[in-house]
């Protein structure tokens, strides 16, 4: 089952006080592009983290989030009390009628009058960090199958389209035969010269050998039908698909460049409209 490159996932829950919450969100890449956002105390799990999200999401560009929101009335910023106090008792030396707050707020925004504890990562907030992280992956990779879904409904339709395109080129084939067969009799009349007969349609069979498009049909119907299986194969083909298109757009090219009827030009210009459509979804396709 194909897998769109584009996803989201989040997953939030309370532990000690605080609400933590994980989110993901993909798009579609080459290969794999990660870009993480996490508070400082949880840094030393980034590398690790960012093996698991390479090895489950494979393709993408992938913005990773941990928020953090304290849900307790206590701030992680404390005022260093000591260091106020002797930058109070300074000021006071240097200008002793001066008032007390006017001195506070002088003081306070001097280096290290605030100060941030440094937290440790506890042991079971790591396995809470887990836990949500392969939460937030398995919405996100949910989220990738139902939008690969809805691109397999889209391709299949093209393809079909372009099936049913390359048939009705059948009935135009034998009115282009009629009219190159009737533009050279034509022309050797206006020459007023005698013919030979049999040579006359050895060389027009021969010249229309040359505008035959059932060989690029054929290959291109069998790149319909691959395309079709490895769209339901189960492992990420997105690249192969890629390949596939490219293929039938040779073929179709062909057709274009041998197709000297205005019905069958219409044909061509239209599968590769069609052709082009299915490029674009596949380049989300993982």
């Amino acid at each position: 089952m194909i897998q769109s490159m584009t996803g989201f996932g989040k997953a939030s829950r309370l532990f000690s006080g605080k609400k933590i919450t994980i989110e993901i969100k993909s798009l579609n890449s080459k290969g794999i592009d990660l870009f993480v956002k996490m508070p400082s105390v949880y840094r030393e799990l980034e590398l690790d983290w960012r093996g698991r999200l390479a090895q489950q999401l494979e393709r993408g560009k992938v913005d990773f989030a941990i928020y953090v929101e304290n849900t307790l009335e206590q701030p992680s910023t404390q005022l260093n009390v000591p260091v106020i106090k002797a930058y109070m008792q300074q000021l006071r030396d240097i200008h002793p009628e001066a008032d007390a707050t006017e001195l506070m707020k002088m003081a306070v925004r001097m280096p290290e009058a605030l100060k941030t504890e440094r937290e440790e990562l506890d042991p079971a907030e790591r396995v809470c960090l887990s836990e949500l992280l392969e939460e937030a992956l398995t919405h996100l990779k949910q989220f990738r199958l139902n939008e690969g879904n809805v691109l397999k409904e889209e391709l299949l339709l093209r393809i079909d389209n372009i099936r049913q395109l390359s048939t009705e080129i059948v009935v135009f084939e034998q009115q282009r035969i009629e009219h190159v067969r009737n533009k050279l009799q034509n022309a050797l009349q206006d020459l007023k010269s005698e013919i030979d007969q049999n040579r006359f349609e050895q060389e027009l069979i021969f010249y229309l050998e040359k505008l035959d498009v059932t060989e690029e049909k054929v290959r291109l119907n069998n790149h319909l039908n691959y395309f079709i299986e490895t769209l339901n194969g189960q492992e990420a083909n997105g690249r192969k698909l890629g390949f596939i298109t490219q293929e039938m757009g040779r073929e179709i090219n062909t057709l274009g460049s041998k197709s000297n009827q205005s019905d069958m030009q219409k044909c061509v210009v239209q599968m590769k409209d069609e052709l082009e459509k299915i490029k674009e979804q596949v380049l989300n396709i993982l």
